[in-house]
Parts: structure tokens; C-alpha cells; sequence
């Protein structure tokens, strides 16, 4: 088996019947690939979108969850020699996704990839712009920047270093920086971007952050957020999607949810970094389930 597309989800109907659509109709060269599953607990028509499409499905438990134990137990069902992850809310923009995404392992080129991410119709303003900062320019976000909502790993690698099943989030980030550590390469994957569908409220935009930036705690210590950087980051972060917002005419219907998004997304990261890294059981299930 050349890859194994591994998908995490939990009450994903949305968007997973287009997702599912795509990835079977992608124009993979003939190599055989397979796609993995991984529910932990929908209650909505998630698994029947599966079956329908006869993709293989193991389970977690809700109370079993984390994002790394989710991904080593999907990998563990794997039987490709590549790992592709995919977001349950991300659809592929092109057919030739999966090829491009593998493109730079089957090369030889890097050991652990990421493709792009942008938005679509729904998605808030000021996420799109994160996705122009993070995969719209040359430069690689951080040098361990990994994101699994659309990535591939080689499998023989992640049986030496599985995801660390202990972190609230960034288990892509953590793993990239022990294999960086190792000598191995990551890097990004042109011509592989998928839609990244966030249609969050404006709480679950701040958990997302705010456990994203608890798990930053054990990837890098240093990246701690001050009082200071907190106002300062907010502050820049509107002014500059204000004046995008202005160039597009658009910022008169914009400027309230900018200002939303930017003091929920600042505000999860300063209270993240401020966090413990042990977590009740209450609080973990708000990290992981921010929907129930």
C-alpha cells in the first residue's frame, strides 16, 4: 500500500461527504491508497458518510482522546508506507492533492510534510488572513512548523516516534522538532492546499488558541506571552486586517469580527501560556469537545 489517509473526526457530516468525495477521486498515478478513520464518539451521520464510502473505521473514546492518541491509533491501522492527515472539515482544492502532498517523500526530498491551508466562503476574515501569513509566503512559519490538518509522514518514522499522546494540541509540532533534532527534514509540500473549514463560535476560536498555546509550554518554553505582548499583538494584528479589509472594501462589514477574532485568538494564547499543564478532566473535555 503506497499511503494511508488518516482522518480524524467527531461529528464531521458537514463537510465529510465533499472531503471523501475528493480524496476518491484523486489522481494518484495508479498507486494504491487507503483511508483510515478515526471517530471518537459522533453522534451525528459521520460514520454512515464513512461506510458509504467505504473507507475503514477504528474507534477512541471520548474519555480516551487526545489529538496524538487519536493520530497513533489511526497510524497504528495504517497499512500504508506513507501517513497522510487530513482534517475532517478539510476538503482538498485539487485532485492532484494527494499526489503533490507525497510528492516530497516519494522524492526523498523530506521525511515529514505539510501542504496549505485557506479558507473558504464561511470563514472568518481574520483567519484568512493567518492562512495568507502562514502559507502565503517563502519563508517556513517556525522551523518546526508542521500542521497534521494537512500533512504526511513516512509510517517506518512514526513507529520510531509516535505522536506524543499527552499534549492538548501541536502533537505535529512536537513530533517536528524530535526529528529535527534527529536530522530528518520537514518542510512544506507545494501544490498540495486544502480548504480548512473553521466554522467556530467565538469561544471555541479562543479554546482552540488557548490549548495550542498550553501545548507551545512543552514544545518550546521560551515562547511565553507577556501582559504587554498581549495588547501589542492584538493591536498590530487589527490594524493590519483593518487595512486589508479597507483595501477590499470590506471594512465597514468586517471590523467587528476582526476585533472578535484577533482578542479571542490573543487572549486563548496568553491564558494558554499561562496555563498548568495539568488539566482536569472538565477542562480537558472543554479542550478537545469545545462544542459540547
Amino acid at each position: 500500500m503506497d499511503t494511508s489517509v488518516v482522518i480524524r473526526t467527531f461529528n464531521e457530516a458537514r463537510y465529510l461527504d465533499e472531503l471523501l468525495t475528493s480524496v476518491f477521486a484523486q489522481a494518484f498515478d495508479g498507486r494504491p491508497f487507503e483511508v483510515v478513520l478515526v471517530d471518537s464518539g459522533s453522534t451525528d451521520a459521520t460514520l454512515d458518510i464513512a461506510r458509504r464510502h467505504n473507507c475503514r473505521i477504528v474507534h477512541i473514546s471520548k474519555e480516551a482522546f487526545t489529538f496524538g492518541r487519536s493520530l497513533n491509533v489511526g497510524c497504528e491501522a495504517a497499512r500504508g508506507t506513507h501517513l497522510a492527515f487530513i482534517s475532517g472539515h478539510c476538503v482538498p482544492c485539487d485532485a492532484d492533492w494527494l499526489a503533490q502532498l507525497t510528492r516530497p517523500l516519494r522524492e526523498q526530498v523530506l521525511d515529514y510534510a505539510y501542504g496549505a491551508q485557506q479558507g473558504r466562503d464561511t470563514t472568518k476574515f481574520s483567519e484568512q488572513q493567518v492562512f495568507r501569513q502562514t502559507y502565503g509566503g517563502n519563508e517556513k512559519p517556525h522551523p518546526y512548523f508542521v500542521n497534521n490538518a494537512n500533512a504526511v509522514l513516512r509510517r517506518d518514522l512514526w513507529l520510531e516516534h509516535p505522536f506524543d499522546e499527552s499534549l492538548s494540541g501541536l502533537e505535529d509540532m512536537h513530533l517536528a522538532k524530535r526529528l529535527l533534532e534527529k536530522g530528518y527534514n520537514i518542510g512544506f509540500a507545494p501544490g498540495a492546499p486544502v480548504y480548512h473549514i473553521h466554522d467556530e463560535t467565538w469561544s471555541q476560536v479562543r479554546w482552540r488558541y488557548e490549548r495550542e498555546a498550553l501545548a507551545l509550554q512543552d514544545i518550546d518554553p521560551s515562547l511565553h506571552m507577556s501582559r504587554r505582548d498581549l495588547v501589542r499583538c492584538i493591536a498590530r494584528a487589527v490594524r493590519m486586517d483593518s487595512r486589508k479589509a479597507r483595501e477590499e472594501g470590506r471594512l465597514y462589514a468586517e471590523l467587528m469580527d476582526i476585533i472578535r477574532f484577533r482578542v479571542c485568538q490573543y487572549w486563548g494564547s496568553y491564558r494558554g501560556s499561562h496555563a498548568s499543564r495539568r488539566l482536569s478532566a472538565d477542562t480537558r473535555r472543554r479542550y478537545f469537545y469545545p462544542t459540547t
